[in-house]
């Protein structure tokens, strides 16, 4: 009996190694640092080691044996913090410097065995995924369980299961993606069928369905192809903030009187006719106001073109006589241009003093950037991760129109900015939204043709502050317009090609 039982301990501690040294998978291999060293100045090593390894991803590539690496860190500071022997703590140290290298092995392995489930989570992130909550966590509780198979040595698992986890990304990611440009869409649309918009406003309400539709099936099949597919979605968008619009305006009328609508339009009229100038005709009918408000707008657009053209031919004129008096006078090419271009520097000094004076300095501020002129639009505000030009900006982007063409011609650049705040895809996307808007408001007003006028985006890429405190932040959210004036960049263009001289701009 006794030797039977000395047997049965035998087996079952020998299976219990078994199962242990197949569980432990790769071996550490802990190398030990000399008593000499600072144990301060290790453990920082290995606090930059780790956070570098983060950055690559090692918390979920790797994540049992990061784990690690992070807890025997913390134990060495705890012990430096105690004040225990130099050994303890580099003991500490050398072991988890150990779990790190072991981590780095791990995730070289998940990399080769995972690459497109990798590139599945990453796209599905960049579009946004981590604000779905739960549902994202989900997602990455199931990636979490590939990677830890890999640690365990269980290849066939993460290789049975990775294609499950890359549809279950990818469709966050359609989520995501659609969240961020219709999901205002459907919340609008939602707001206004609780508000009764089926039956206040149907023709509204059927278009505006009829957009989101169009914007969801094109995102489904095109989610990469971002410029169309954001022109969808802003078609959609306008027509559902039209829609709950007019959804409430129709209930306001609902309960007006007959001539209480009728007065509230010619209020509307007679508001744009003084404004214009034009004659008071609220004895016609509604018809003829709003054509004499389209006559008298006509007549202002031509007498603008005319001005400009009347401008460019004195500038053609004043050209063509300085030729001639520099021809008359013997001057030489080179001379002539070197005038020119001081001349035209001159100008553009006079001119920036000029627009400097449009602005009070909490509105905005303007200064030189080569042959360029960059106002800083400070007070330009957009309600929170909105792009819609509020009308109390209206007077801010009327001097800046003024300041635009206070130059003969020019070419236009919109700048978008934003904070540091949400990721960088939602803050590139936003910053381009709002130069687009402002962009728009400029065309729309006629300041100058569409091709003159571009808006970029660059979100929180060119920060002027610290995004670390509120009021870095407020600074970094902006809108930039640079002015390139034609007349400048002409003379200092020839100029330079005078001298052999190259420009880069």
């Amino acid at each position: 009996m006794l030797i039977r039982k000395n047997l049965v301990i035998v087996v079952a501690l020998t299976v219990a190694v078994c199962f242990l040294a197949a569980c432990a998978g790769p071996k550490l291999k802990v190398k030990s640092i000399a008593l000499s060293e600072n144990p301060t100045e290790q453990i920082n090593l290995l606090e930059n080691d780790i956070s570098k390894a983060q950055k690559n991803k090692l918390n979920v590539l790797s994540p049992t044996w990061f784990t690690k690496a992070e807890r025997f860190l913390a134990e060495a500071k705890e012990g430096l913090n105690r004040g225990e022997g130099v050994q303890h703590i580099l003991q500490k140290v050398a072991e988890g410097r150990a779990q790190l290298e072991l981590a780095n092995e791990m995730a070289e392995v998940a990399q080769t065995t995972l690459p497109k489930t990798i590139k599945a989570r990453d796209l599905a992130r960049a579009a946004g995924a981590t604000n779905l909550g739960e549902d994202y966590a989900a997602v990455e509780a199931q990636f979490l369980e590939l990677t830890k198979a890999i640690e365990n040595d269980n290849l066939q698992y993460a290789q049975t299961n990775r294609v499950k986890v890359i549809k279950a990304f990818d469709k966050l990611e359609l989520r995501a993606i659609k969240e961020q440009t219709i999901g205002e869409v459907r919340r609008l649309i939602n707001q206004a069928e609780k508000e009764e918009a089926k039956e206040i406003a149907p023709s509204m309400f059927a278009l505006a369905k009829k957009k989101l539709r169009e914007a969801d099936t094109f995102i489904t099949k095109h989610r990469y192809q971002k410029e169309e597919m954001q022109k969808k979605a802003g078609e959609a968008l306008f027509q559902a903030r039209r829609l709950v619009r007019v959804t409430r305006e129709s209930e306001r009328l609902n309960e007006m009187e007959p001539e209480e609508i009728t007065l509230w339009v010619e209020g509307i009229l007679f508001k744009l006719t003084d404004q214009l100038g034009a004659q008071d005709m609220r004895y016609e009918a509604i018809d003829t106001q709003v054509e004499n408000i389209i006559g008298s707008i006509t007549a202002l657009q031509e007498d603008r073109k005319f001005l400009a053209a009347k401008v460019r031919g004195q500038n053609a004129e004043i050209k063509s006589m300085t030729d001639q008096i520099a021809s008359l006078e013997g001057r030489t090419r080179e001379e002539q241009a070197a005038k020119e271009r001081l001349a035209a520097e001159k100008r553009f000094n006079q001119l920036f003093n000029e627009v400097s004076s449009y602005f009070e300095p909490k509105e905005a501020e303007a200064y030189k950037q080569g042959n360029k002129l960059v106002i800083r639009l400070k007070a330009m505000q957009f309600p929170l991760g909105k792009h819609t030009i509020m009308p109390d900006k209206y007077p801010l982007l009327s001097k800046v129109q003024r300041a635009i063409r206070t130059f003969d011609e020019s070419s236009v650049v919109i700048e978008g900015h934003t904070d540091s705040t949400g990721s960088d895809e939602v803050n590139e996307h936003l910053s381009q939204q709002r130069a687009e808007a402002v962009r728009g408001y400029m065309v729309a007003n006629k300041t100058l043709p569409s091709e003159g006028i571009i808006a970029v985006g660059y979100g929180s890429k060119r920060p002027l502050a610290s995004n670390e405190t509120a009021a870095g932040r407020a600074i970094n959210r902006r809108i930039d317009v640079i002015i390139t004036p034609y007349a400048v960049m002409e003379r200092v263009t020839s100029w330079r090609e005078l001298k052999g001289v190259r420009l880069d701009y």
